[in-house]
């Protein structure tokens, strides 16, 4: 999972998430755009869509930081000597 911010509305979340060194905007599953900062990405949204009444502050936002893969265990000592055999 990216890092990224996010913020419920009544009917669908919105959510900026890092894209290498840029901010994609998300409204739902939708693209709003790309942006150089996710500031950039919240005044966007917040124009774009003003009756959801989203938050102006990035810091009012709930940020989920990196977690690649955290749902999964360690790979066991016998699988990483089957991929090293490969």
């Amino acid at each position: 999972m990216l890092a990224q911010y996010v913020f419920t509305s009544a009917d669908v979340p919105f959510r900026i998430v890092r894209h290498g060194h840029r901010w994609r905007a998300l409204h739902g599953d939708r693209e709003a755009g790309r942006y150089d900062s996710a500031e950039e990405a919240i005044d966007a949204l917040r124009a774009d869509h003003p009756d959801a009444r989203l938050p102006r502050r990035l810091s009012d936002w709930r940020y989920l930081p990196d977690a690649p893969l955290l749902h999964l265990a360690p790979p066991s000592a016998a699988a990483m000597a089957r991929l090293a055999a490969v």
